[in-house]
């Protein structure tokens, strides 16, 4: 609290389960973002401390196709679909809630199959300043779309406006897609061309251009869906340093030092009798 890390009032809320609920735990679909990254979890309460059942970041992109833009809104959704996926996939739900495959912009919330209810968890933002539009609304779309049943009003997608009160889709599909990135694009390369070579050099070395960027997206839920299980990365064995100090030596190495030393001086002074003896 003093570092201002947690909102109390809400983590309260949050993590408080219904005492009719005997050891049932109270899922959060907790998104955060730092400067090259997204995380997101699903998270549980416990006396001893918070225990993750899931995360996905987006990191991990890359392995999916998308290696350009890892934090933006588009980002954002792909993050929380992953993490979508993958818990359904890890509790053997996947085949039950497949969600929306296709990401039309329009609000979407899982139905319950006969078999099982659906995977239920409370959207956590931290200390974030919810403004309509923000990214972490995009991890929420996302994991909406994948099959997560999530708690939550359209007021706050990208696309809605307070005039009309009204979510428009097709502003908010732009969005998921990476629409507004491409129309950034496409206004930098007639107005600014330099900035665009310094802003947009990551997408101009991958070959990314601004009317491929849709394409680029679908590819990555496709693939995010055909397989979103986490894979190990493969740990490189800890490189041989040169040594630049002198190894300690062991008792036996010490004292064959020793003996070679003692036989040394006595061989010189051997030598030195002889010469003597000589003269």
């Amino acid at each position: 609290r003093r570092e201002g890390k947690t909102d109390y009032r809400a983590r309260t809320r949050l993590i408080n389960q219904d005492k009719n609920k005997y050891n049932t735990p109270k899922y959060r679909f907790v998104v955060r973002f730092t400067n090259k990254d997204v995380i997101a979890q699903i998270v549980s309460a416990s006396i001893t401390g918070d225990i993750v059942l899931a995360a996905a970041y987006a990191h991990e992109l890359p392995r999916y196709g998308l290696e350009v833009g890892l934090t933006n809104y588009a980002a954002a959704y792909c993050t929380g679909l992953l993490l979508a996926r993958r818990v359904l996939k890890m509790l053997e739900m996947d085949q039950d809630y497949e969600g929306n495959v296709e990401a039309s912009g329009e609000d979407f919330s899982v139905e319950p199959t006969d078999t099982r209810r659906p995977f239920r968890a409370l959207l956590d933002v931290g200390l974030l300043r919810t403004t309509t539009g923000n990214r972490v609304f995009g991890a929420l779309k996302g994991a909406l779309d994948g099959g997560l049943d999530i708690p939550h009003s359209d007021k706050r997608f990208a696309g809605f406006s307070k005039e009309s009160k009204q979510l428009d889709p097709e502003v908010h599909r732009k969005y998921i897609y990476g629409g507004h990135v491409a129309g950034y694009m496409r206004t930098l390369m007639e107005d600014e061309p330099e900035k665009y070579q310094s802003h947009f050099s990551e997408y101009i070395k991958k070959g990314i251009d601004a009317d491929g960027l849709e394409a680029l997206y679908k590819k990555v839920h496709a693939a995010i869906r055909a397989d979103p299980t986490i894979k190990k990365s493969e740990k490189q064995p800890p490189k041989e340093h040169k040594r630049y100090n002198l190894k300690k030596l062991t008792y036996e190495e010490r004292k064959a030092s020793l003996i070679e030393r003692l036989n040394a001086l006595n061989s010189a002074a051997g030598a030195d009798d002889d010469e003597e003896d000589d003269e």
